[in-house]
């Protein structure tokens, strides 16, 4: 059972999980090809993916906290679980990295420890430090959702790993610059003053 005082957050959560999952998959639609296609990087996916399990579990999880009389332990700990399976599935199939290690190890550390606050939470049902735990996690998961969204915006997983570009090979200096093109220097105005 969640205390009453704990509506409001969870309430404002689950509406929070669903407009993002609406604007998850439009950032997805912006870039169908290179995150769903045949010839799509597997990177795409597996951040769209766990974007979405770090979404979907807000969701249901505040969802279910919003009902009287319903366990937020159990909740938790289906979540936790069917969250846990598909990011090894999603990270499986993802390509190797650095980063693709560190996301993997945070989120199943999140999923875990989710899991192990759902189990908490079944034993003691009205502990009030496990149901702020869950809280809690729900915004580090939100953080999670939101990272992966805004790269698959940018199009990070389009880009191969290795060093950042750089500009190409400087152009060779040969005899007077002075007729190029000189930029504009940015100039702030103030109202009234001419």
């Amino acid at each position: 059972m969640v205390p009453a005082e704990f509506t409001g957050y969870f309430a404002a959560a689950a509406a929070a999980a669903g407009v993002l999952i609406g604007l998850l998959f439009v950032a997805v639609s912006l870039r169908p090809d290179s995150v769903f296609g045949d010839g799509g990087p597997t990177m795409g996916r597996a951040q769209a993916g766990s974007a979405f399990t770090s979404l979907a579990n807000c969701f249901f999880v505040s969802l279910v906290a919003l009902i009287p009389d319903a366990g937020l332990g159990e909740v938790a700990i289906i979540m936790s679980v069917i969250s846990l399976v598909a990011t090894v599935r999603l990270h499986g199939q993802a390509g190797r990295g650095e980063l693709h290690l560190v996301m993997l190890v945070l989120s199943l550390a999140a999923f875990i420890y989710q899991l192990v606050v759902g189990i908490l939470l079944v034993i003691s049902p009205g502990d009030h430090a496990q149901v702020y735990s869950v809280a809690y996690l729900e915004i580090a998961l939100f953080a999670v959702a939101l990272g992966r969204a805004w790269g698959l915006v940018q199009g990070k997983h389009l880009r191969p790993p290795g060093p950042p570009e750089t500009s190409g090979p400087a152009e060779p200096v040969t005899g007077d610059r002075h007729d190029a093109p000189q930029p504009v220097p940015f100039q702030i105005e103030r109202a009234g003053t001419g």
